[in-house]
């Protein structure tokens, strides 16, 4: 039997809640895997596998990646099964306010205060440009994709 080699890559980060950051893992590609097989002898095992809706294709086309794009990508990702953006925060970074009244806004740190487990932020509220002070137990870096 063909052996078939599958890579999820995932990522765990703070996601914003209205009741406070919480931490949570996802696929760095939701709903797709990256999967090695031989395409003549074992696509209608892969195919039909539970749980796989289709292996992607264009046509009549089955496109490969590259083995160096999948070697990039664990390089830059790390040795673990899951790769943690850690919650360490600078100047300049953006970030989102999770819970209390600010929660969902997006601001800009302007200082990091360590020593007192807080930030001042920049945040656009009500049509105006406002500082504040926050504790970075109520924020979490904006992921964008």
């Amino acid at each position: 039997m063909e052996q078939v080699e599958v890579f999820n890559p995932c990522i765990r980060f703070a996601r914003p809640t209205r009741t406070g950051p919480m931490w949570v893992t996802e696929s760095l590609f939701p709903n797709y895997l990256f999967v090695r097989f031989d395409w003549q002898t074992s696509l209608p095992r892969v195919h039909y596998a539970p749980g796989v809706s289709g292996v992607v294709h264009f046509g009549t086309r089955w496109p490969a990646v590259p083995d160096q794009a999948i070697t990039e990508l664990r390089v830059s990702l790390g040795p673990e099964d899951v790769h943690v953006i850690p919650k360490e925060f600078q100047a300049g970074q953006s970030i989102q306010v999770a819970g209390g009244v600010f929660h969902g806004l997006t601001a800009v740190i302007t200082q990091v205060m360590p020593g007192k487990e807080r930030v001042m932020v920049l945040m656009d509220f009500l049509g105006h440009q406002s500082a504040l002070e926050l504790p970075v137990a109520s924020i979490v870096k904006r992921i964008t994709r």
